[in-house]
């Protein structure tokens, strides 16, 4: 039997082929048919080439997805066929102190992301360890499910675990019409805060604004530090959701009041910014970095949208056209999440 998958063959070079089909799945794993990939900027970096990223060509793509249980291991006995779930695409130990405490993103012995180390989703079946995999709530279709493993539960984690927001706090979230930065307004808009955001258009000002957004910056014409300082009568806002980088660092420091925090998952910009230590310890400031999520940041995310707060979902490609939705990724010509069906 054989499959469709995604594979890459070298940098910039990918392609829909026929491979194998996975064989039974072992003891603690289960075998999924997976239904859907969201497109990330790890999909964009993986498919440049990273230097840094020690991988063997071909590999199939995709490091989100969601599916279905198609078959299980001997040894597992939470999953059944049938069971809608979704995957964690961190292939962590399980058994480091980082992971015994449900800190999977600080595993200091993973054994690579699926799709940008090892295989990855964009396959129609794949075995996948048991323990990394969450079910669905019955309310949560797969396609808002296919926003979860990275996009969403990033939000999750910056937002509670990190950030720590709170009820009608403010909050300025960069690049609002980005996967992320549209989960993050809904949530925030939720939460009952005011939500300034930034975006790179008039069309997706207009769009920002339908979603909650209180207030909408195009940064092409406005510098926004300026504009939150004059909302916030100078104040600055509590908390800045930052995953731009380099072009928004400096500004996003002159954007936060006394004590504010700036909780970051990105570098999109580019990876360097300065910071005056004096600002820093003289306004108090709290910089938090936060990279991927916890595997229970997937369950909380979960029950979240299962209560109303979707993700912004953007546009819907077949396999045969994931070139073009990672092309539109790569120039920004997006607002929300970019999904793949299978």
């Amino acid at each position: 039997m054989t499959i469709r998958a995604l594979q890459l063959r070298g940098d910039r070079d990918i392609a829909l082929l026929q491979r194998d089909a996975p064989p039974p799945p072992a003891p603690h794993e289960v075998q999924l048919r997976i239904r859907y990939v969201g497109l990330n900027h790890i999909d964009v970096w993986g498919f440049r080439g990273m230097a840094f990223a020690k991988r063997q060509f071909p590999l199939s793509v995709g490091a989100e997805a969601a599916g279905e249980v198609t078959a299980v291991g001997t040894d597992v006995s939470d999953l059944a066929p049938g069971d809608r779930v979704v995957p964690f695409s961190a292939l962590t130990c399980g058994t480091c102190p980082a992971c015994r405490r449900g800190r999977e993103n600080l595993c200091g012995n993973v054994a690579g992301v699926r799709g940008f180390h090892v295989d990855g989703f964009a396959q129609e079946l794949t075995n996948h360890p048991a323990r990394l995999v969450v079910k669905l709530p019955d309310a949560v279709d797969l396609r808002d499910a296919a926003c979860v493993p990275v996009a969403y539960a990033t939000v999750e984690h910056m937002l509670f675990d990190n950030a720590q927001l709170q009820p009608g706090e403010w909050i300025l979230v960069h690049a609002g019409g980005s996967s992320i930065g549209s989960i993050a307004i809904r949530i925030a808009k939720a939460l009952g805060c005011t939500v300034i955001t930034t975006v790179g258009s008039d069309d997706k000002a207009v769009k920002a604004k339908a979603l909650g957004a209180d207030h909408v910056i195009n940064y092409r014409t406005d510098r926004f530090e300026g504009v939150v300082r004059k909302l916030t009568a100078k104040k600055g806002v509590d908390v800045v959701f930052e995953h731009v980088g380099a072009d928004t660092w400096s500004g996003s420091l002159l954007s936060m009041k006394r004590g504010g925090r700036l909780v970051t998952c990105g570098a999109t910009s580019g990876p360097s910014g300065s910071i005056n230590l004096m600002q820093l310890f003289q306004q108090q400031y709290r910089i938090i970095g936060s990279f991927g999520a916890p595997l229970n940041a997937l369950s909380r995310a979960l029950d979240r949208i299962a209560s109303g707060v979707a993700p912004v979902i953007d546009t819907v490609y077949g396999l045969e056209d994931f070139r073009a939705g990672l092309a539109r990724l790569e120039h920004r010509d997006v607002f929300g999440k970019i999904l793949v069906e299978i």
